[in-house]
């Protein structure tokens, strides 16, 4: 098991890869690249946009969206959290609506 932590731009996103199920939920599809090493901040795990098999046929661009890291995985330990360390808890919103700019 190994536990990424990322973060993306979402005004990167491509709307029109926002595809629908017949659930009613929307679905975005994501690569999530883990290297073998990290870059100049520390980061070793990188997000794209997931691209057909066709685009990737095509030689199409990756669109990156963000940047992570590894917390806790095969090569990696989990490090011990001191009092100062507090995770970021998001807010709950009302079913039905949220703050995401699509």
């Amino acid at each position: 098991m190994e536990i990424l932590n990322v973060s993306i731009d979402l005004n990167k996103i491509d709307k029109s890869k926002i595809k629908p199920h017949t659930n009613g939920a929307k679905y975005y599809s994501l690569d999530i690249i883990v290297n073998d090493e990290p870059n100049q901040y520390g980061q070793d795990v990188s997000v794209a946009t997931g691209q057909t098999k066709e685009e990737r046929t095509a030689g199409a661009k990756k669109v990156f969206l963000g940047n992570g890291k590894v917390l806790f995985g095969k090569n990696k330990a989990a490090a011990p959290k001191s009092d100062a360390q507090t995770e970021e808890v998001m807010p709950e919103t009302p079913s039905g609506t949220d703050d995401l700019p699509f």
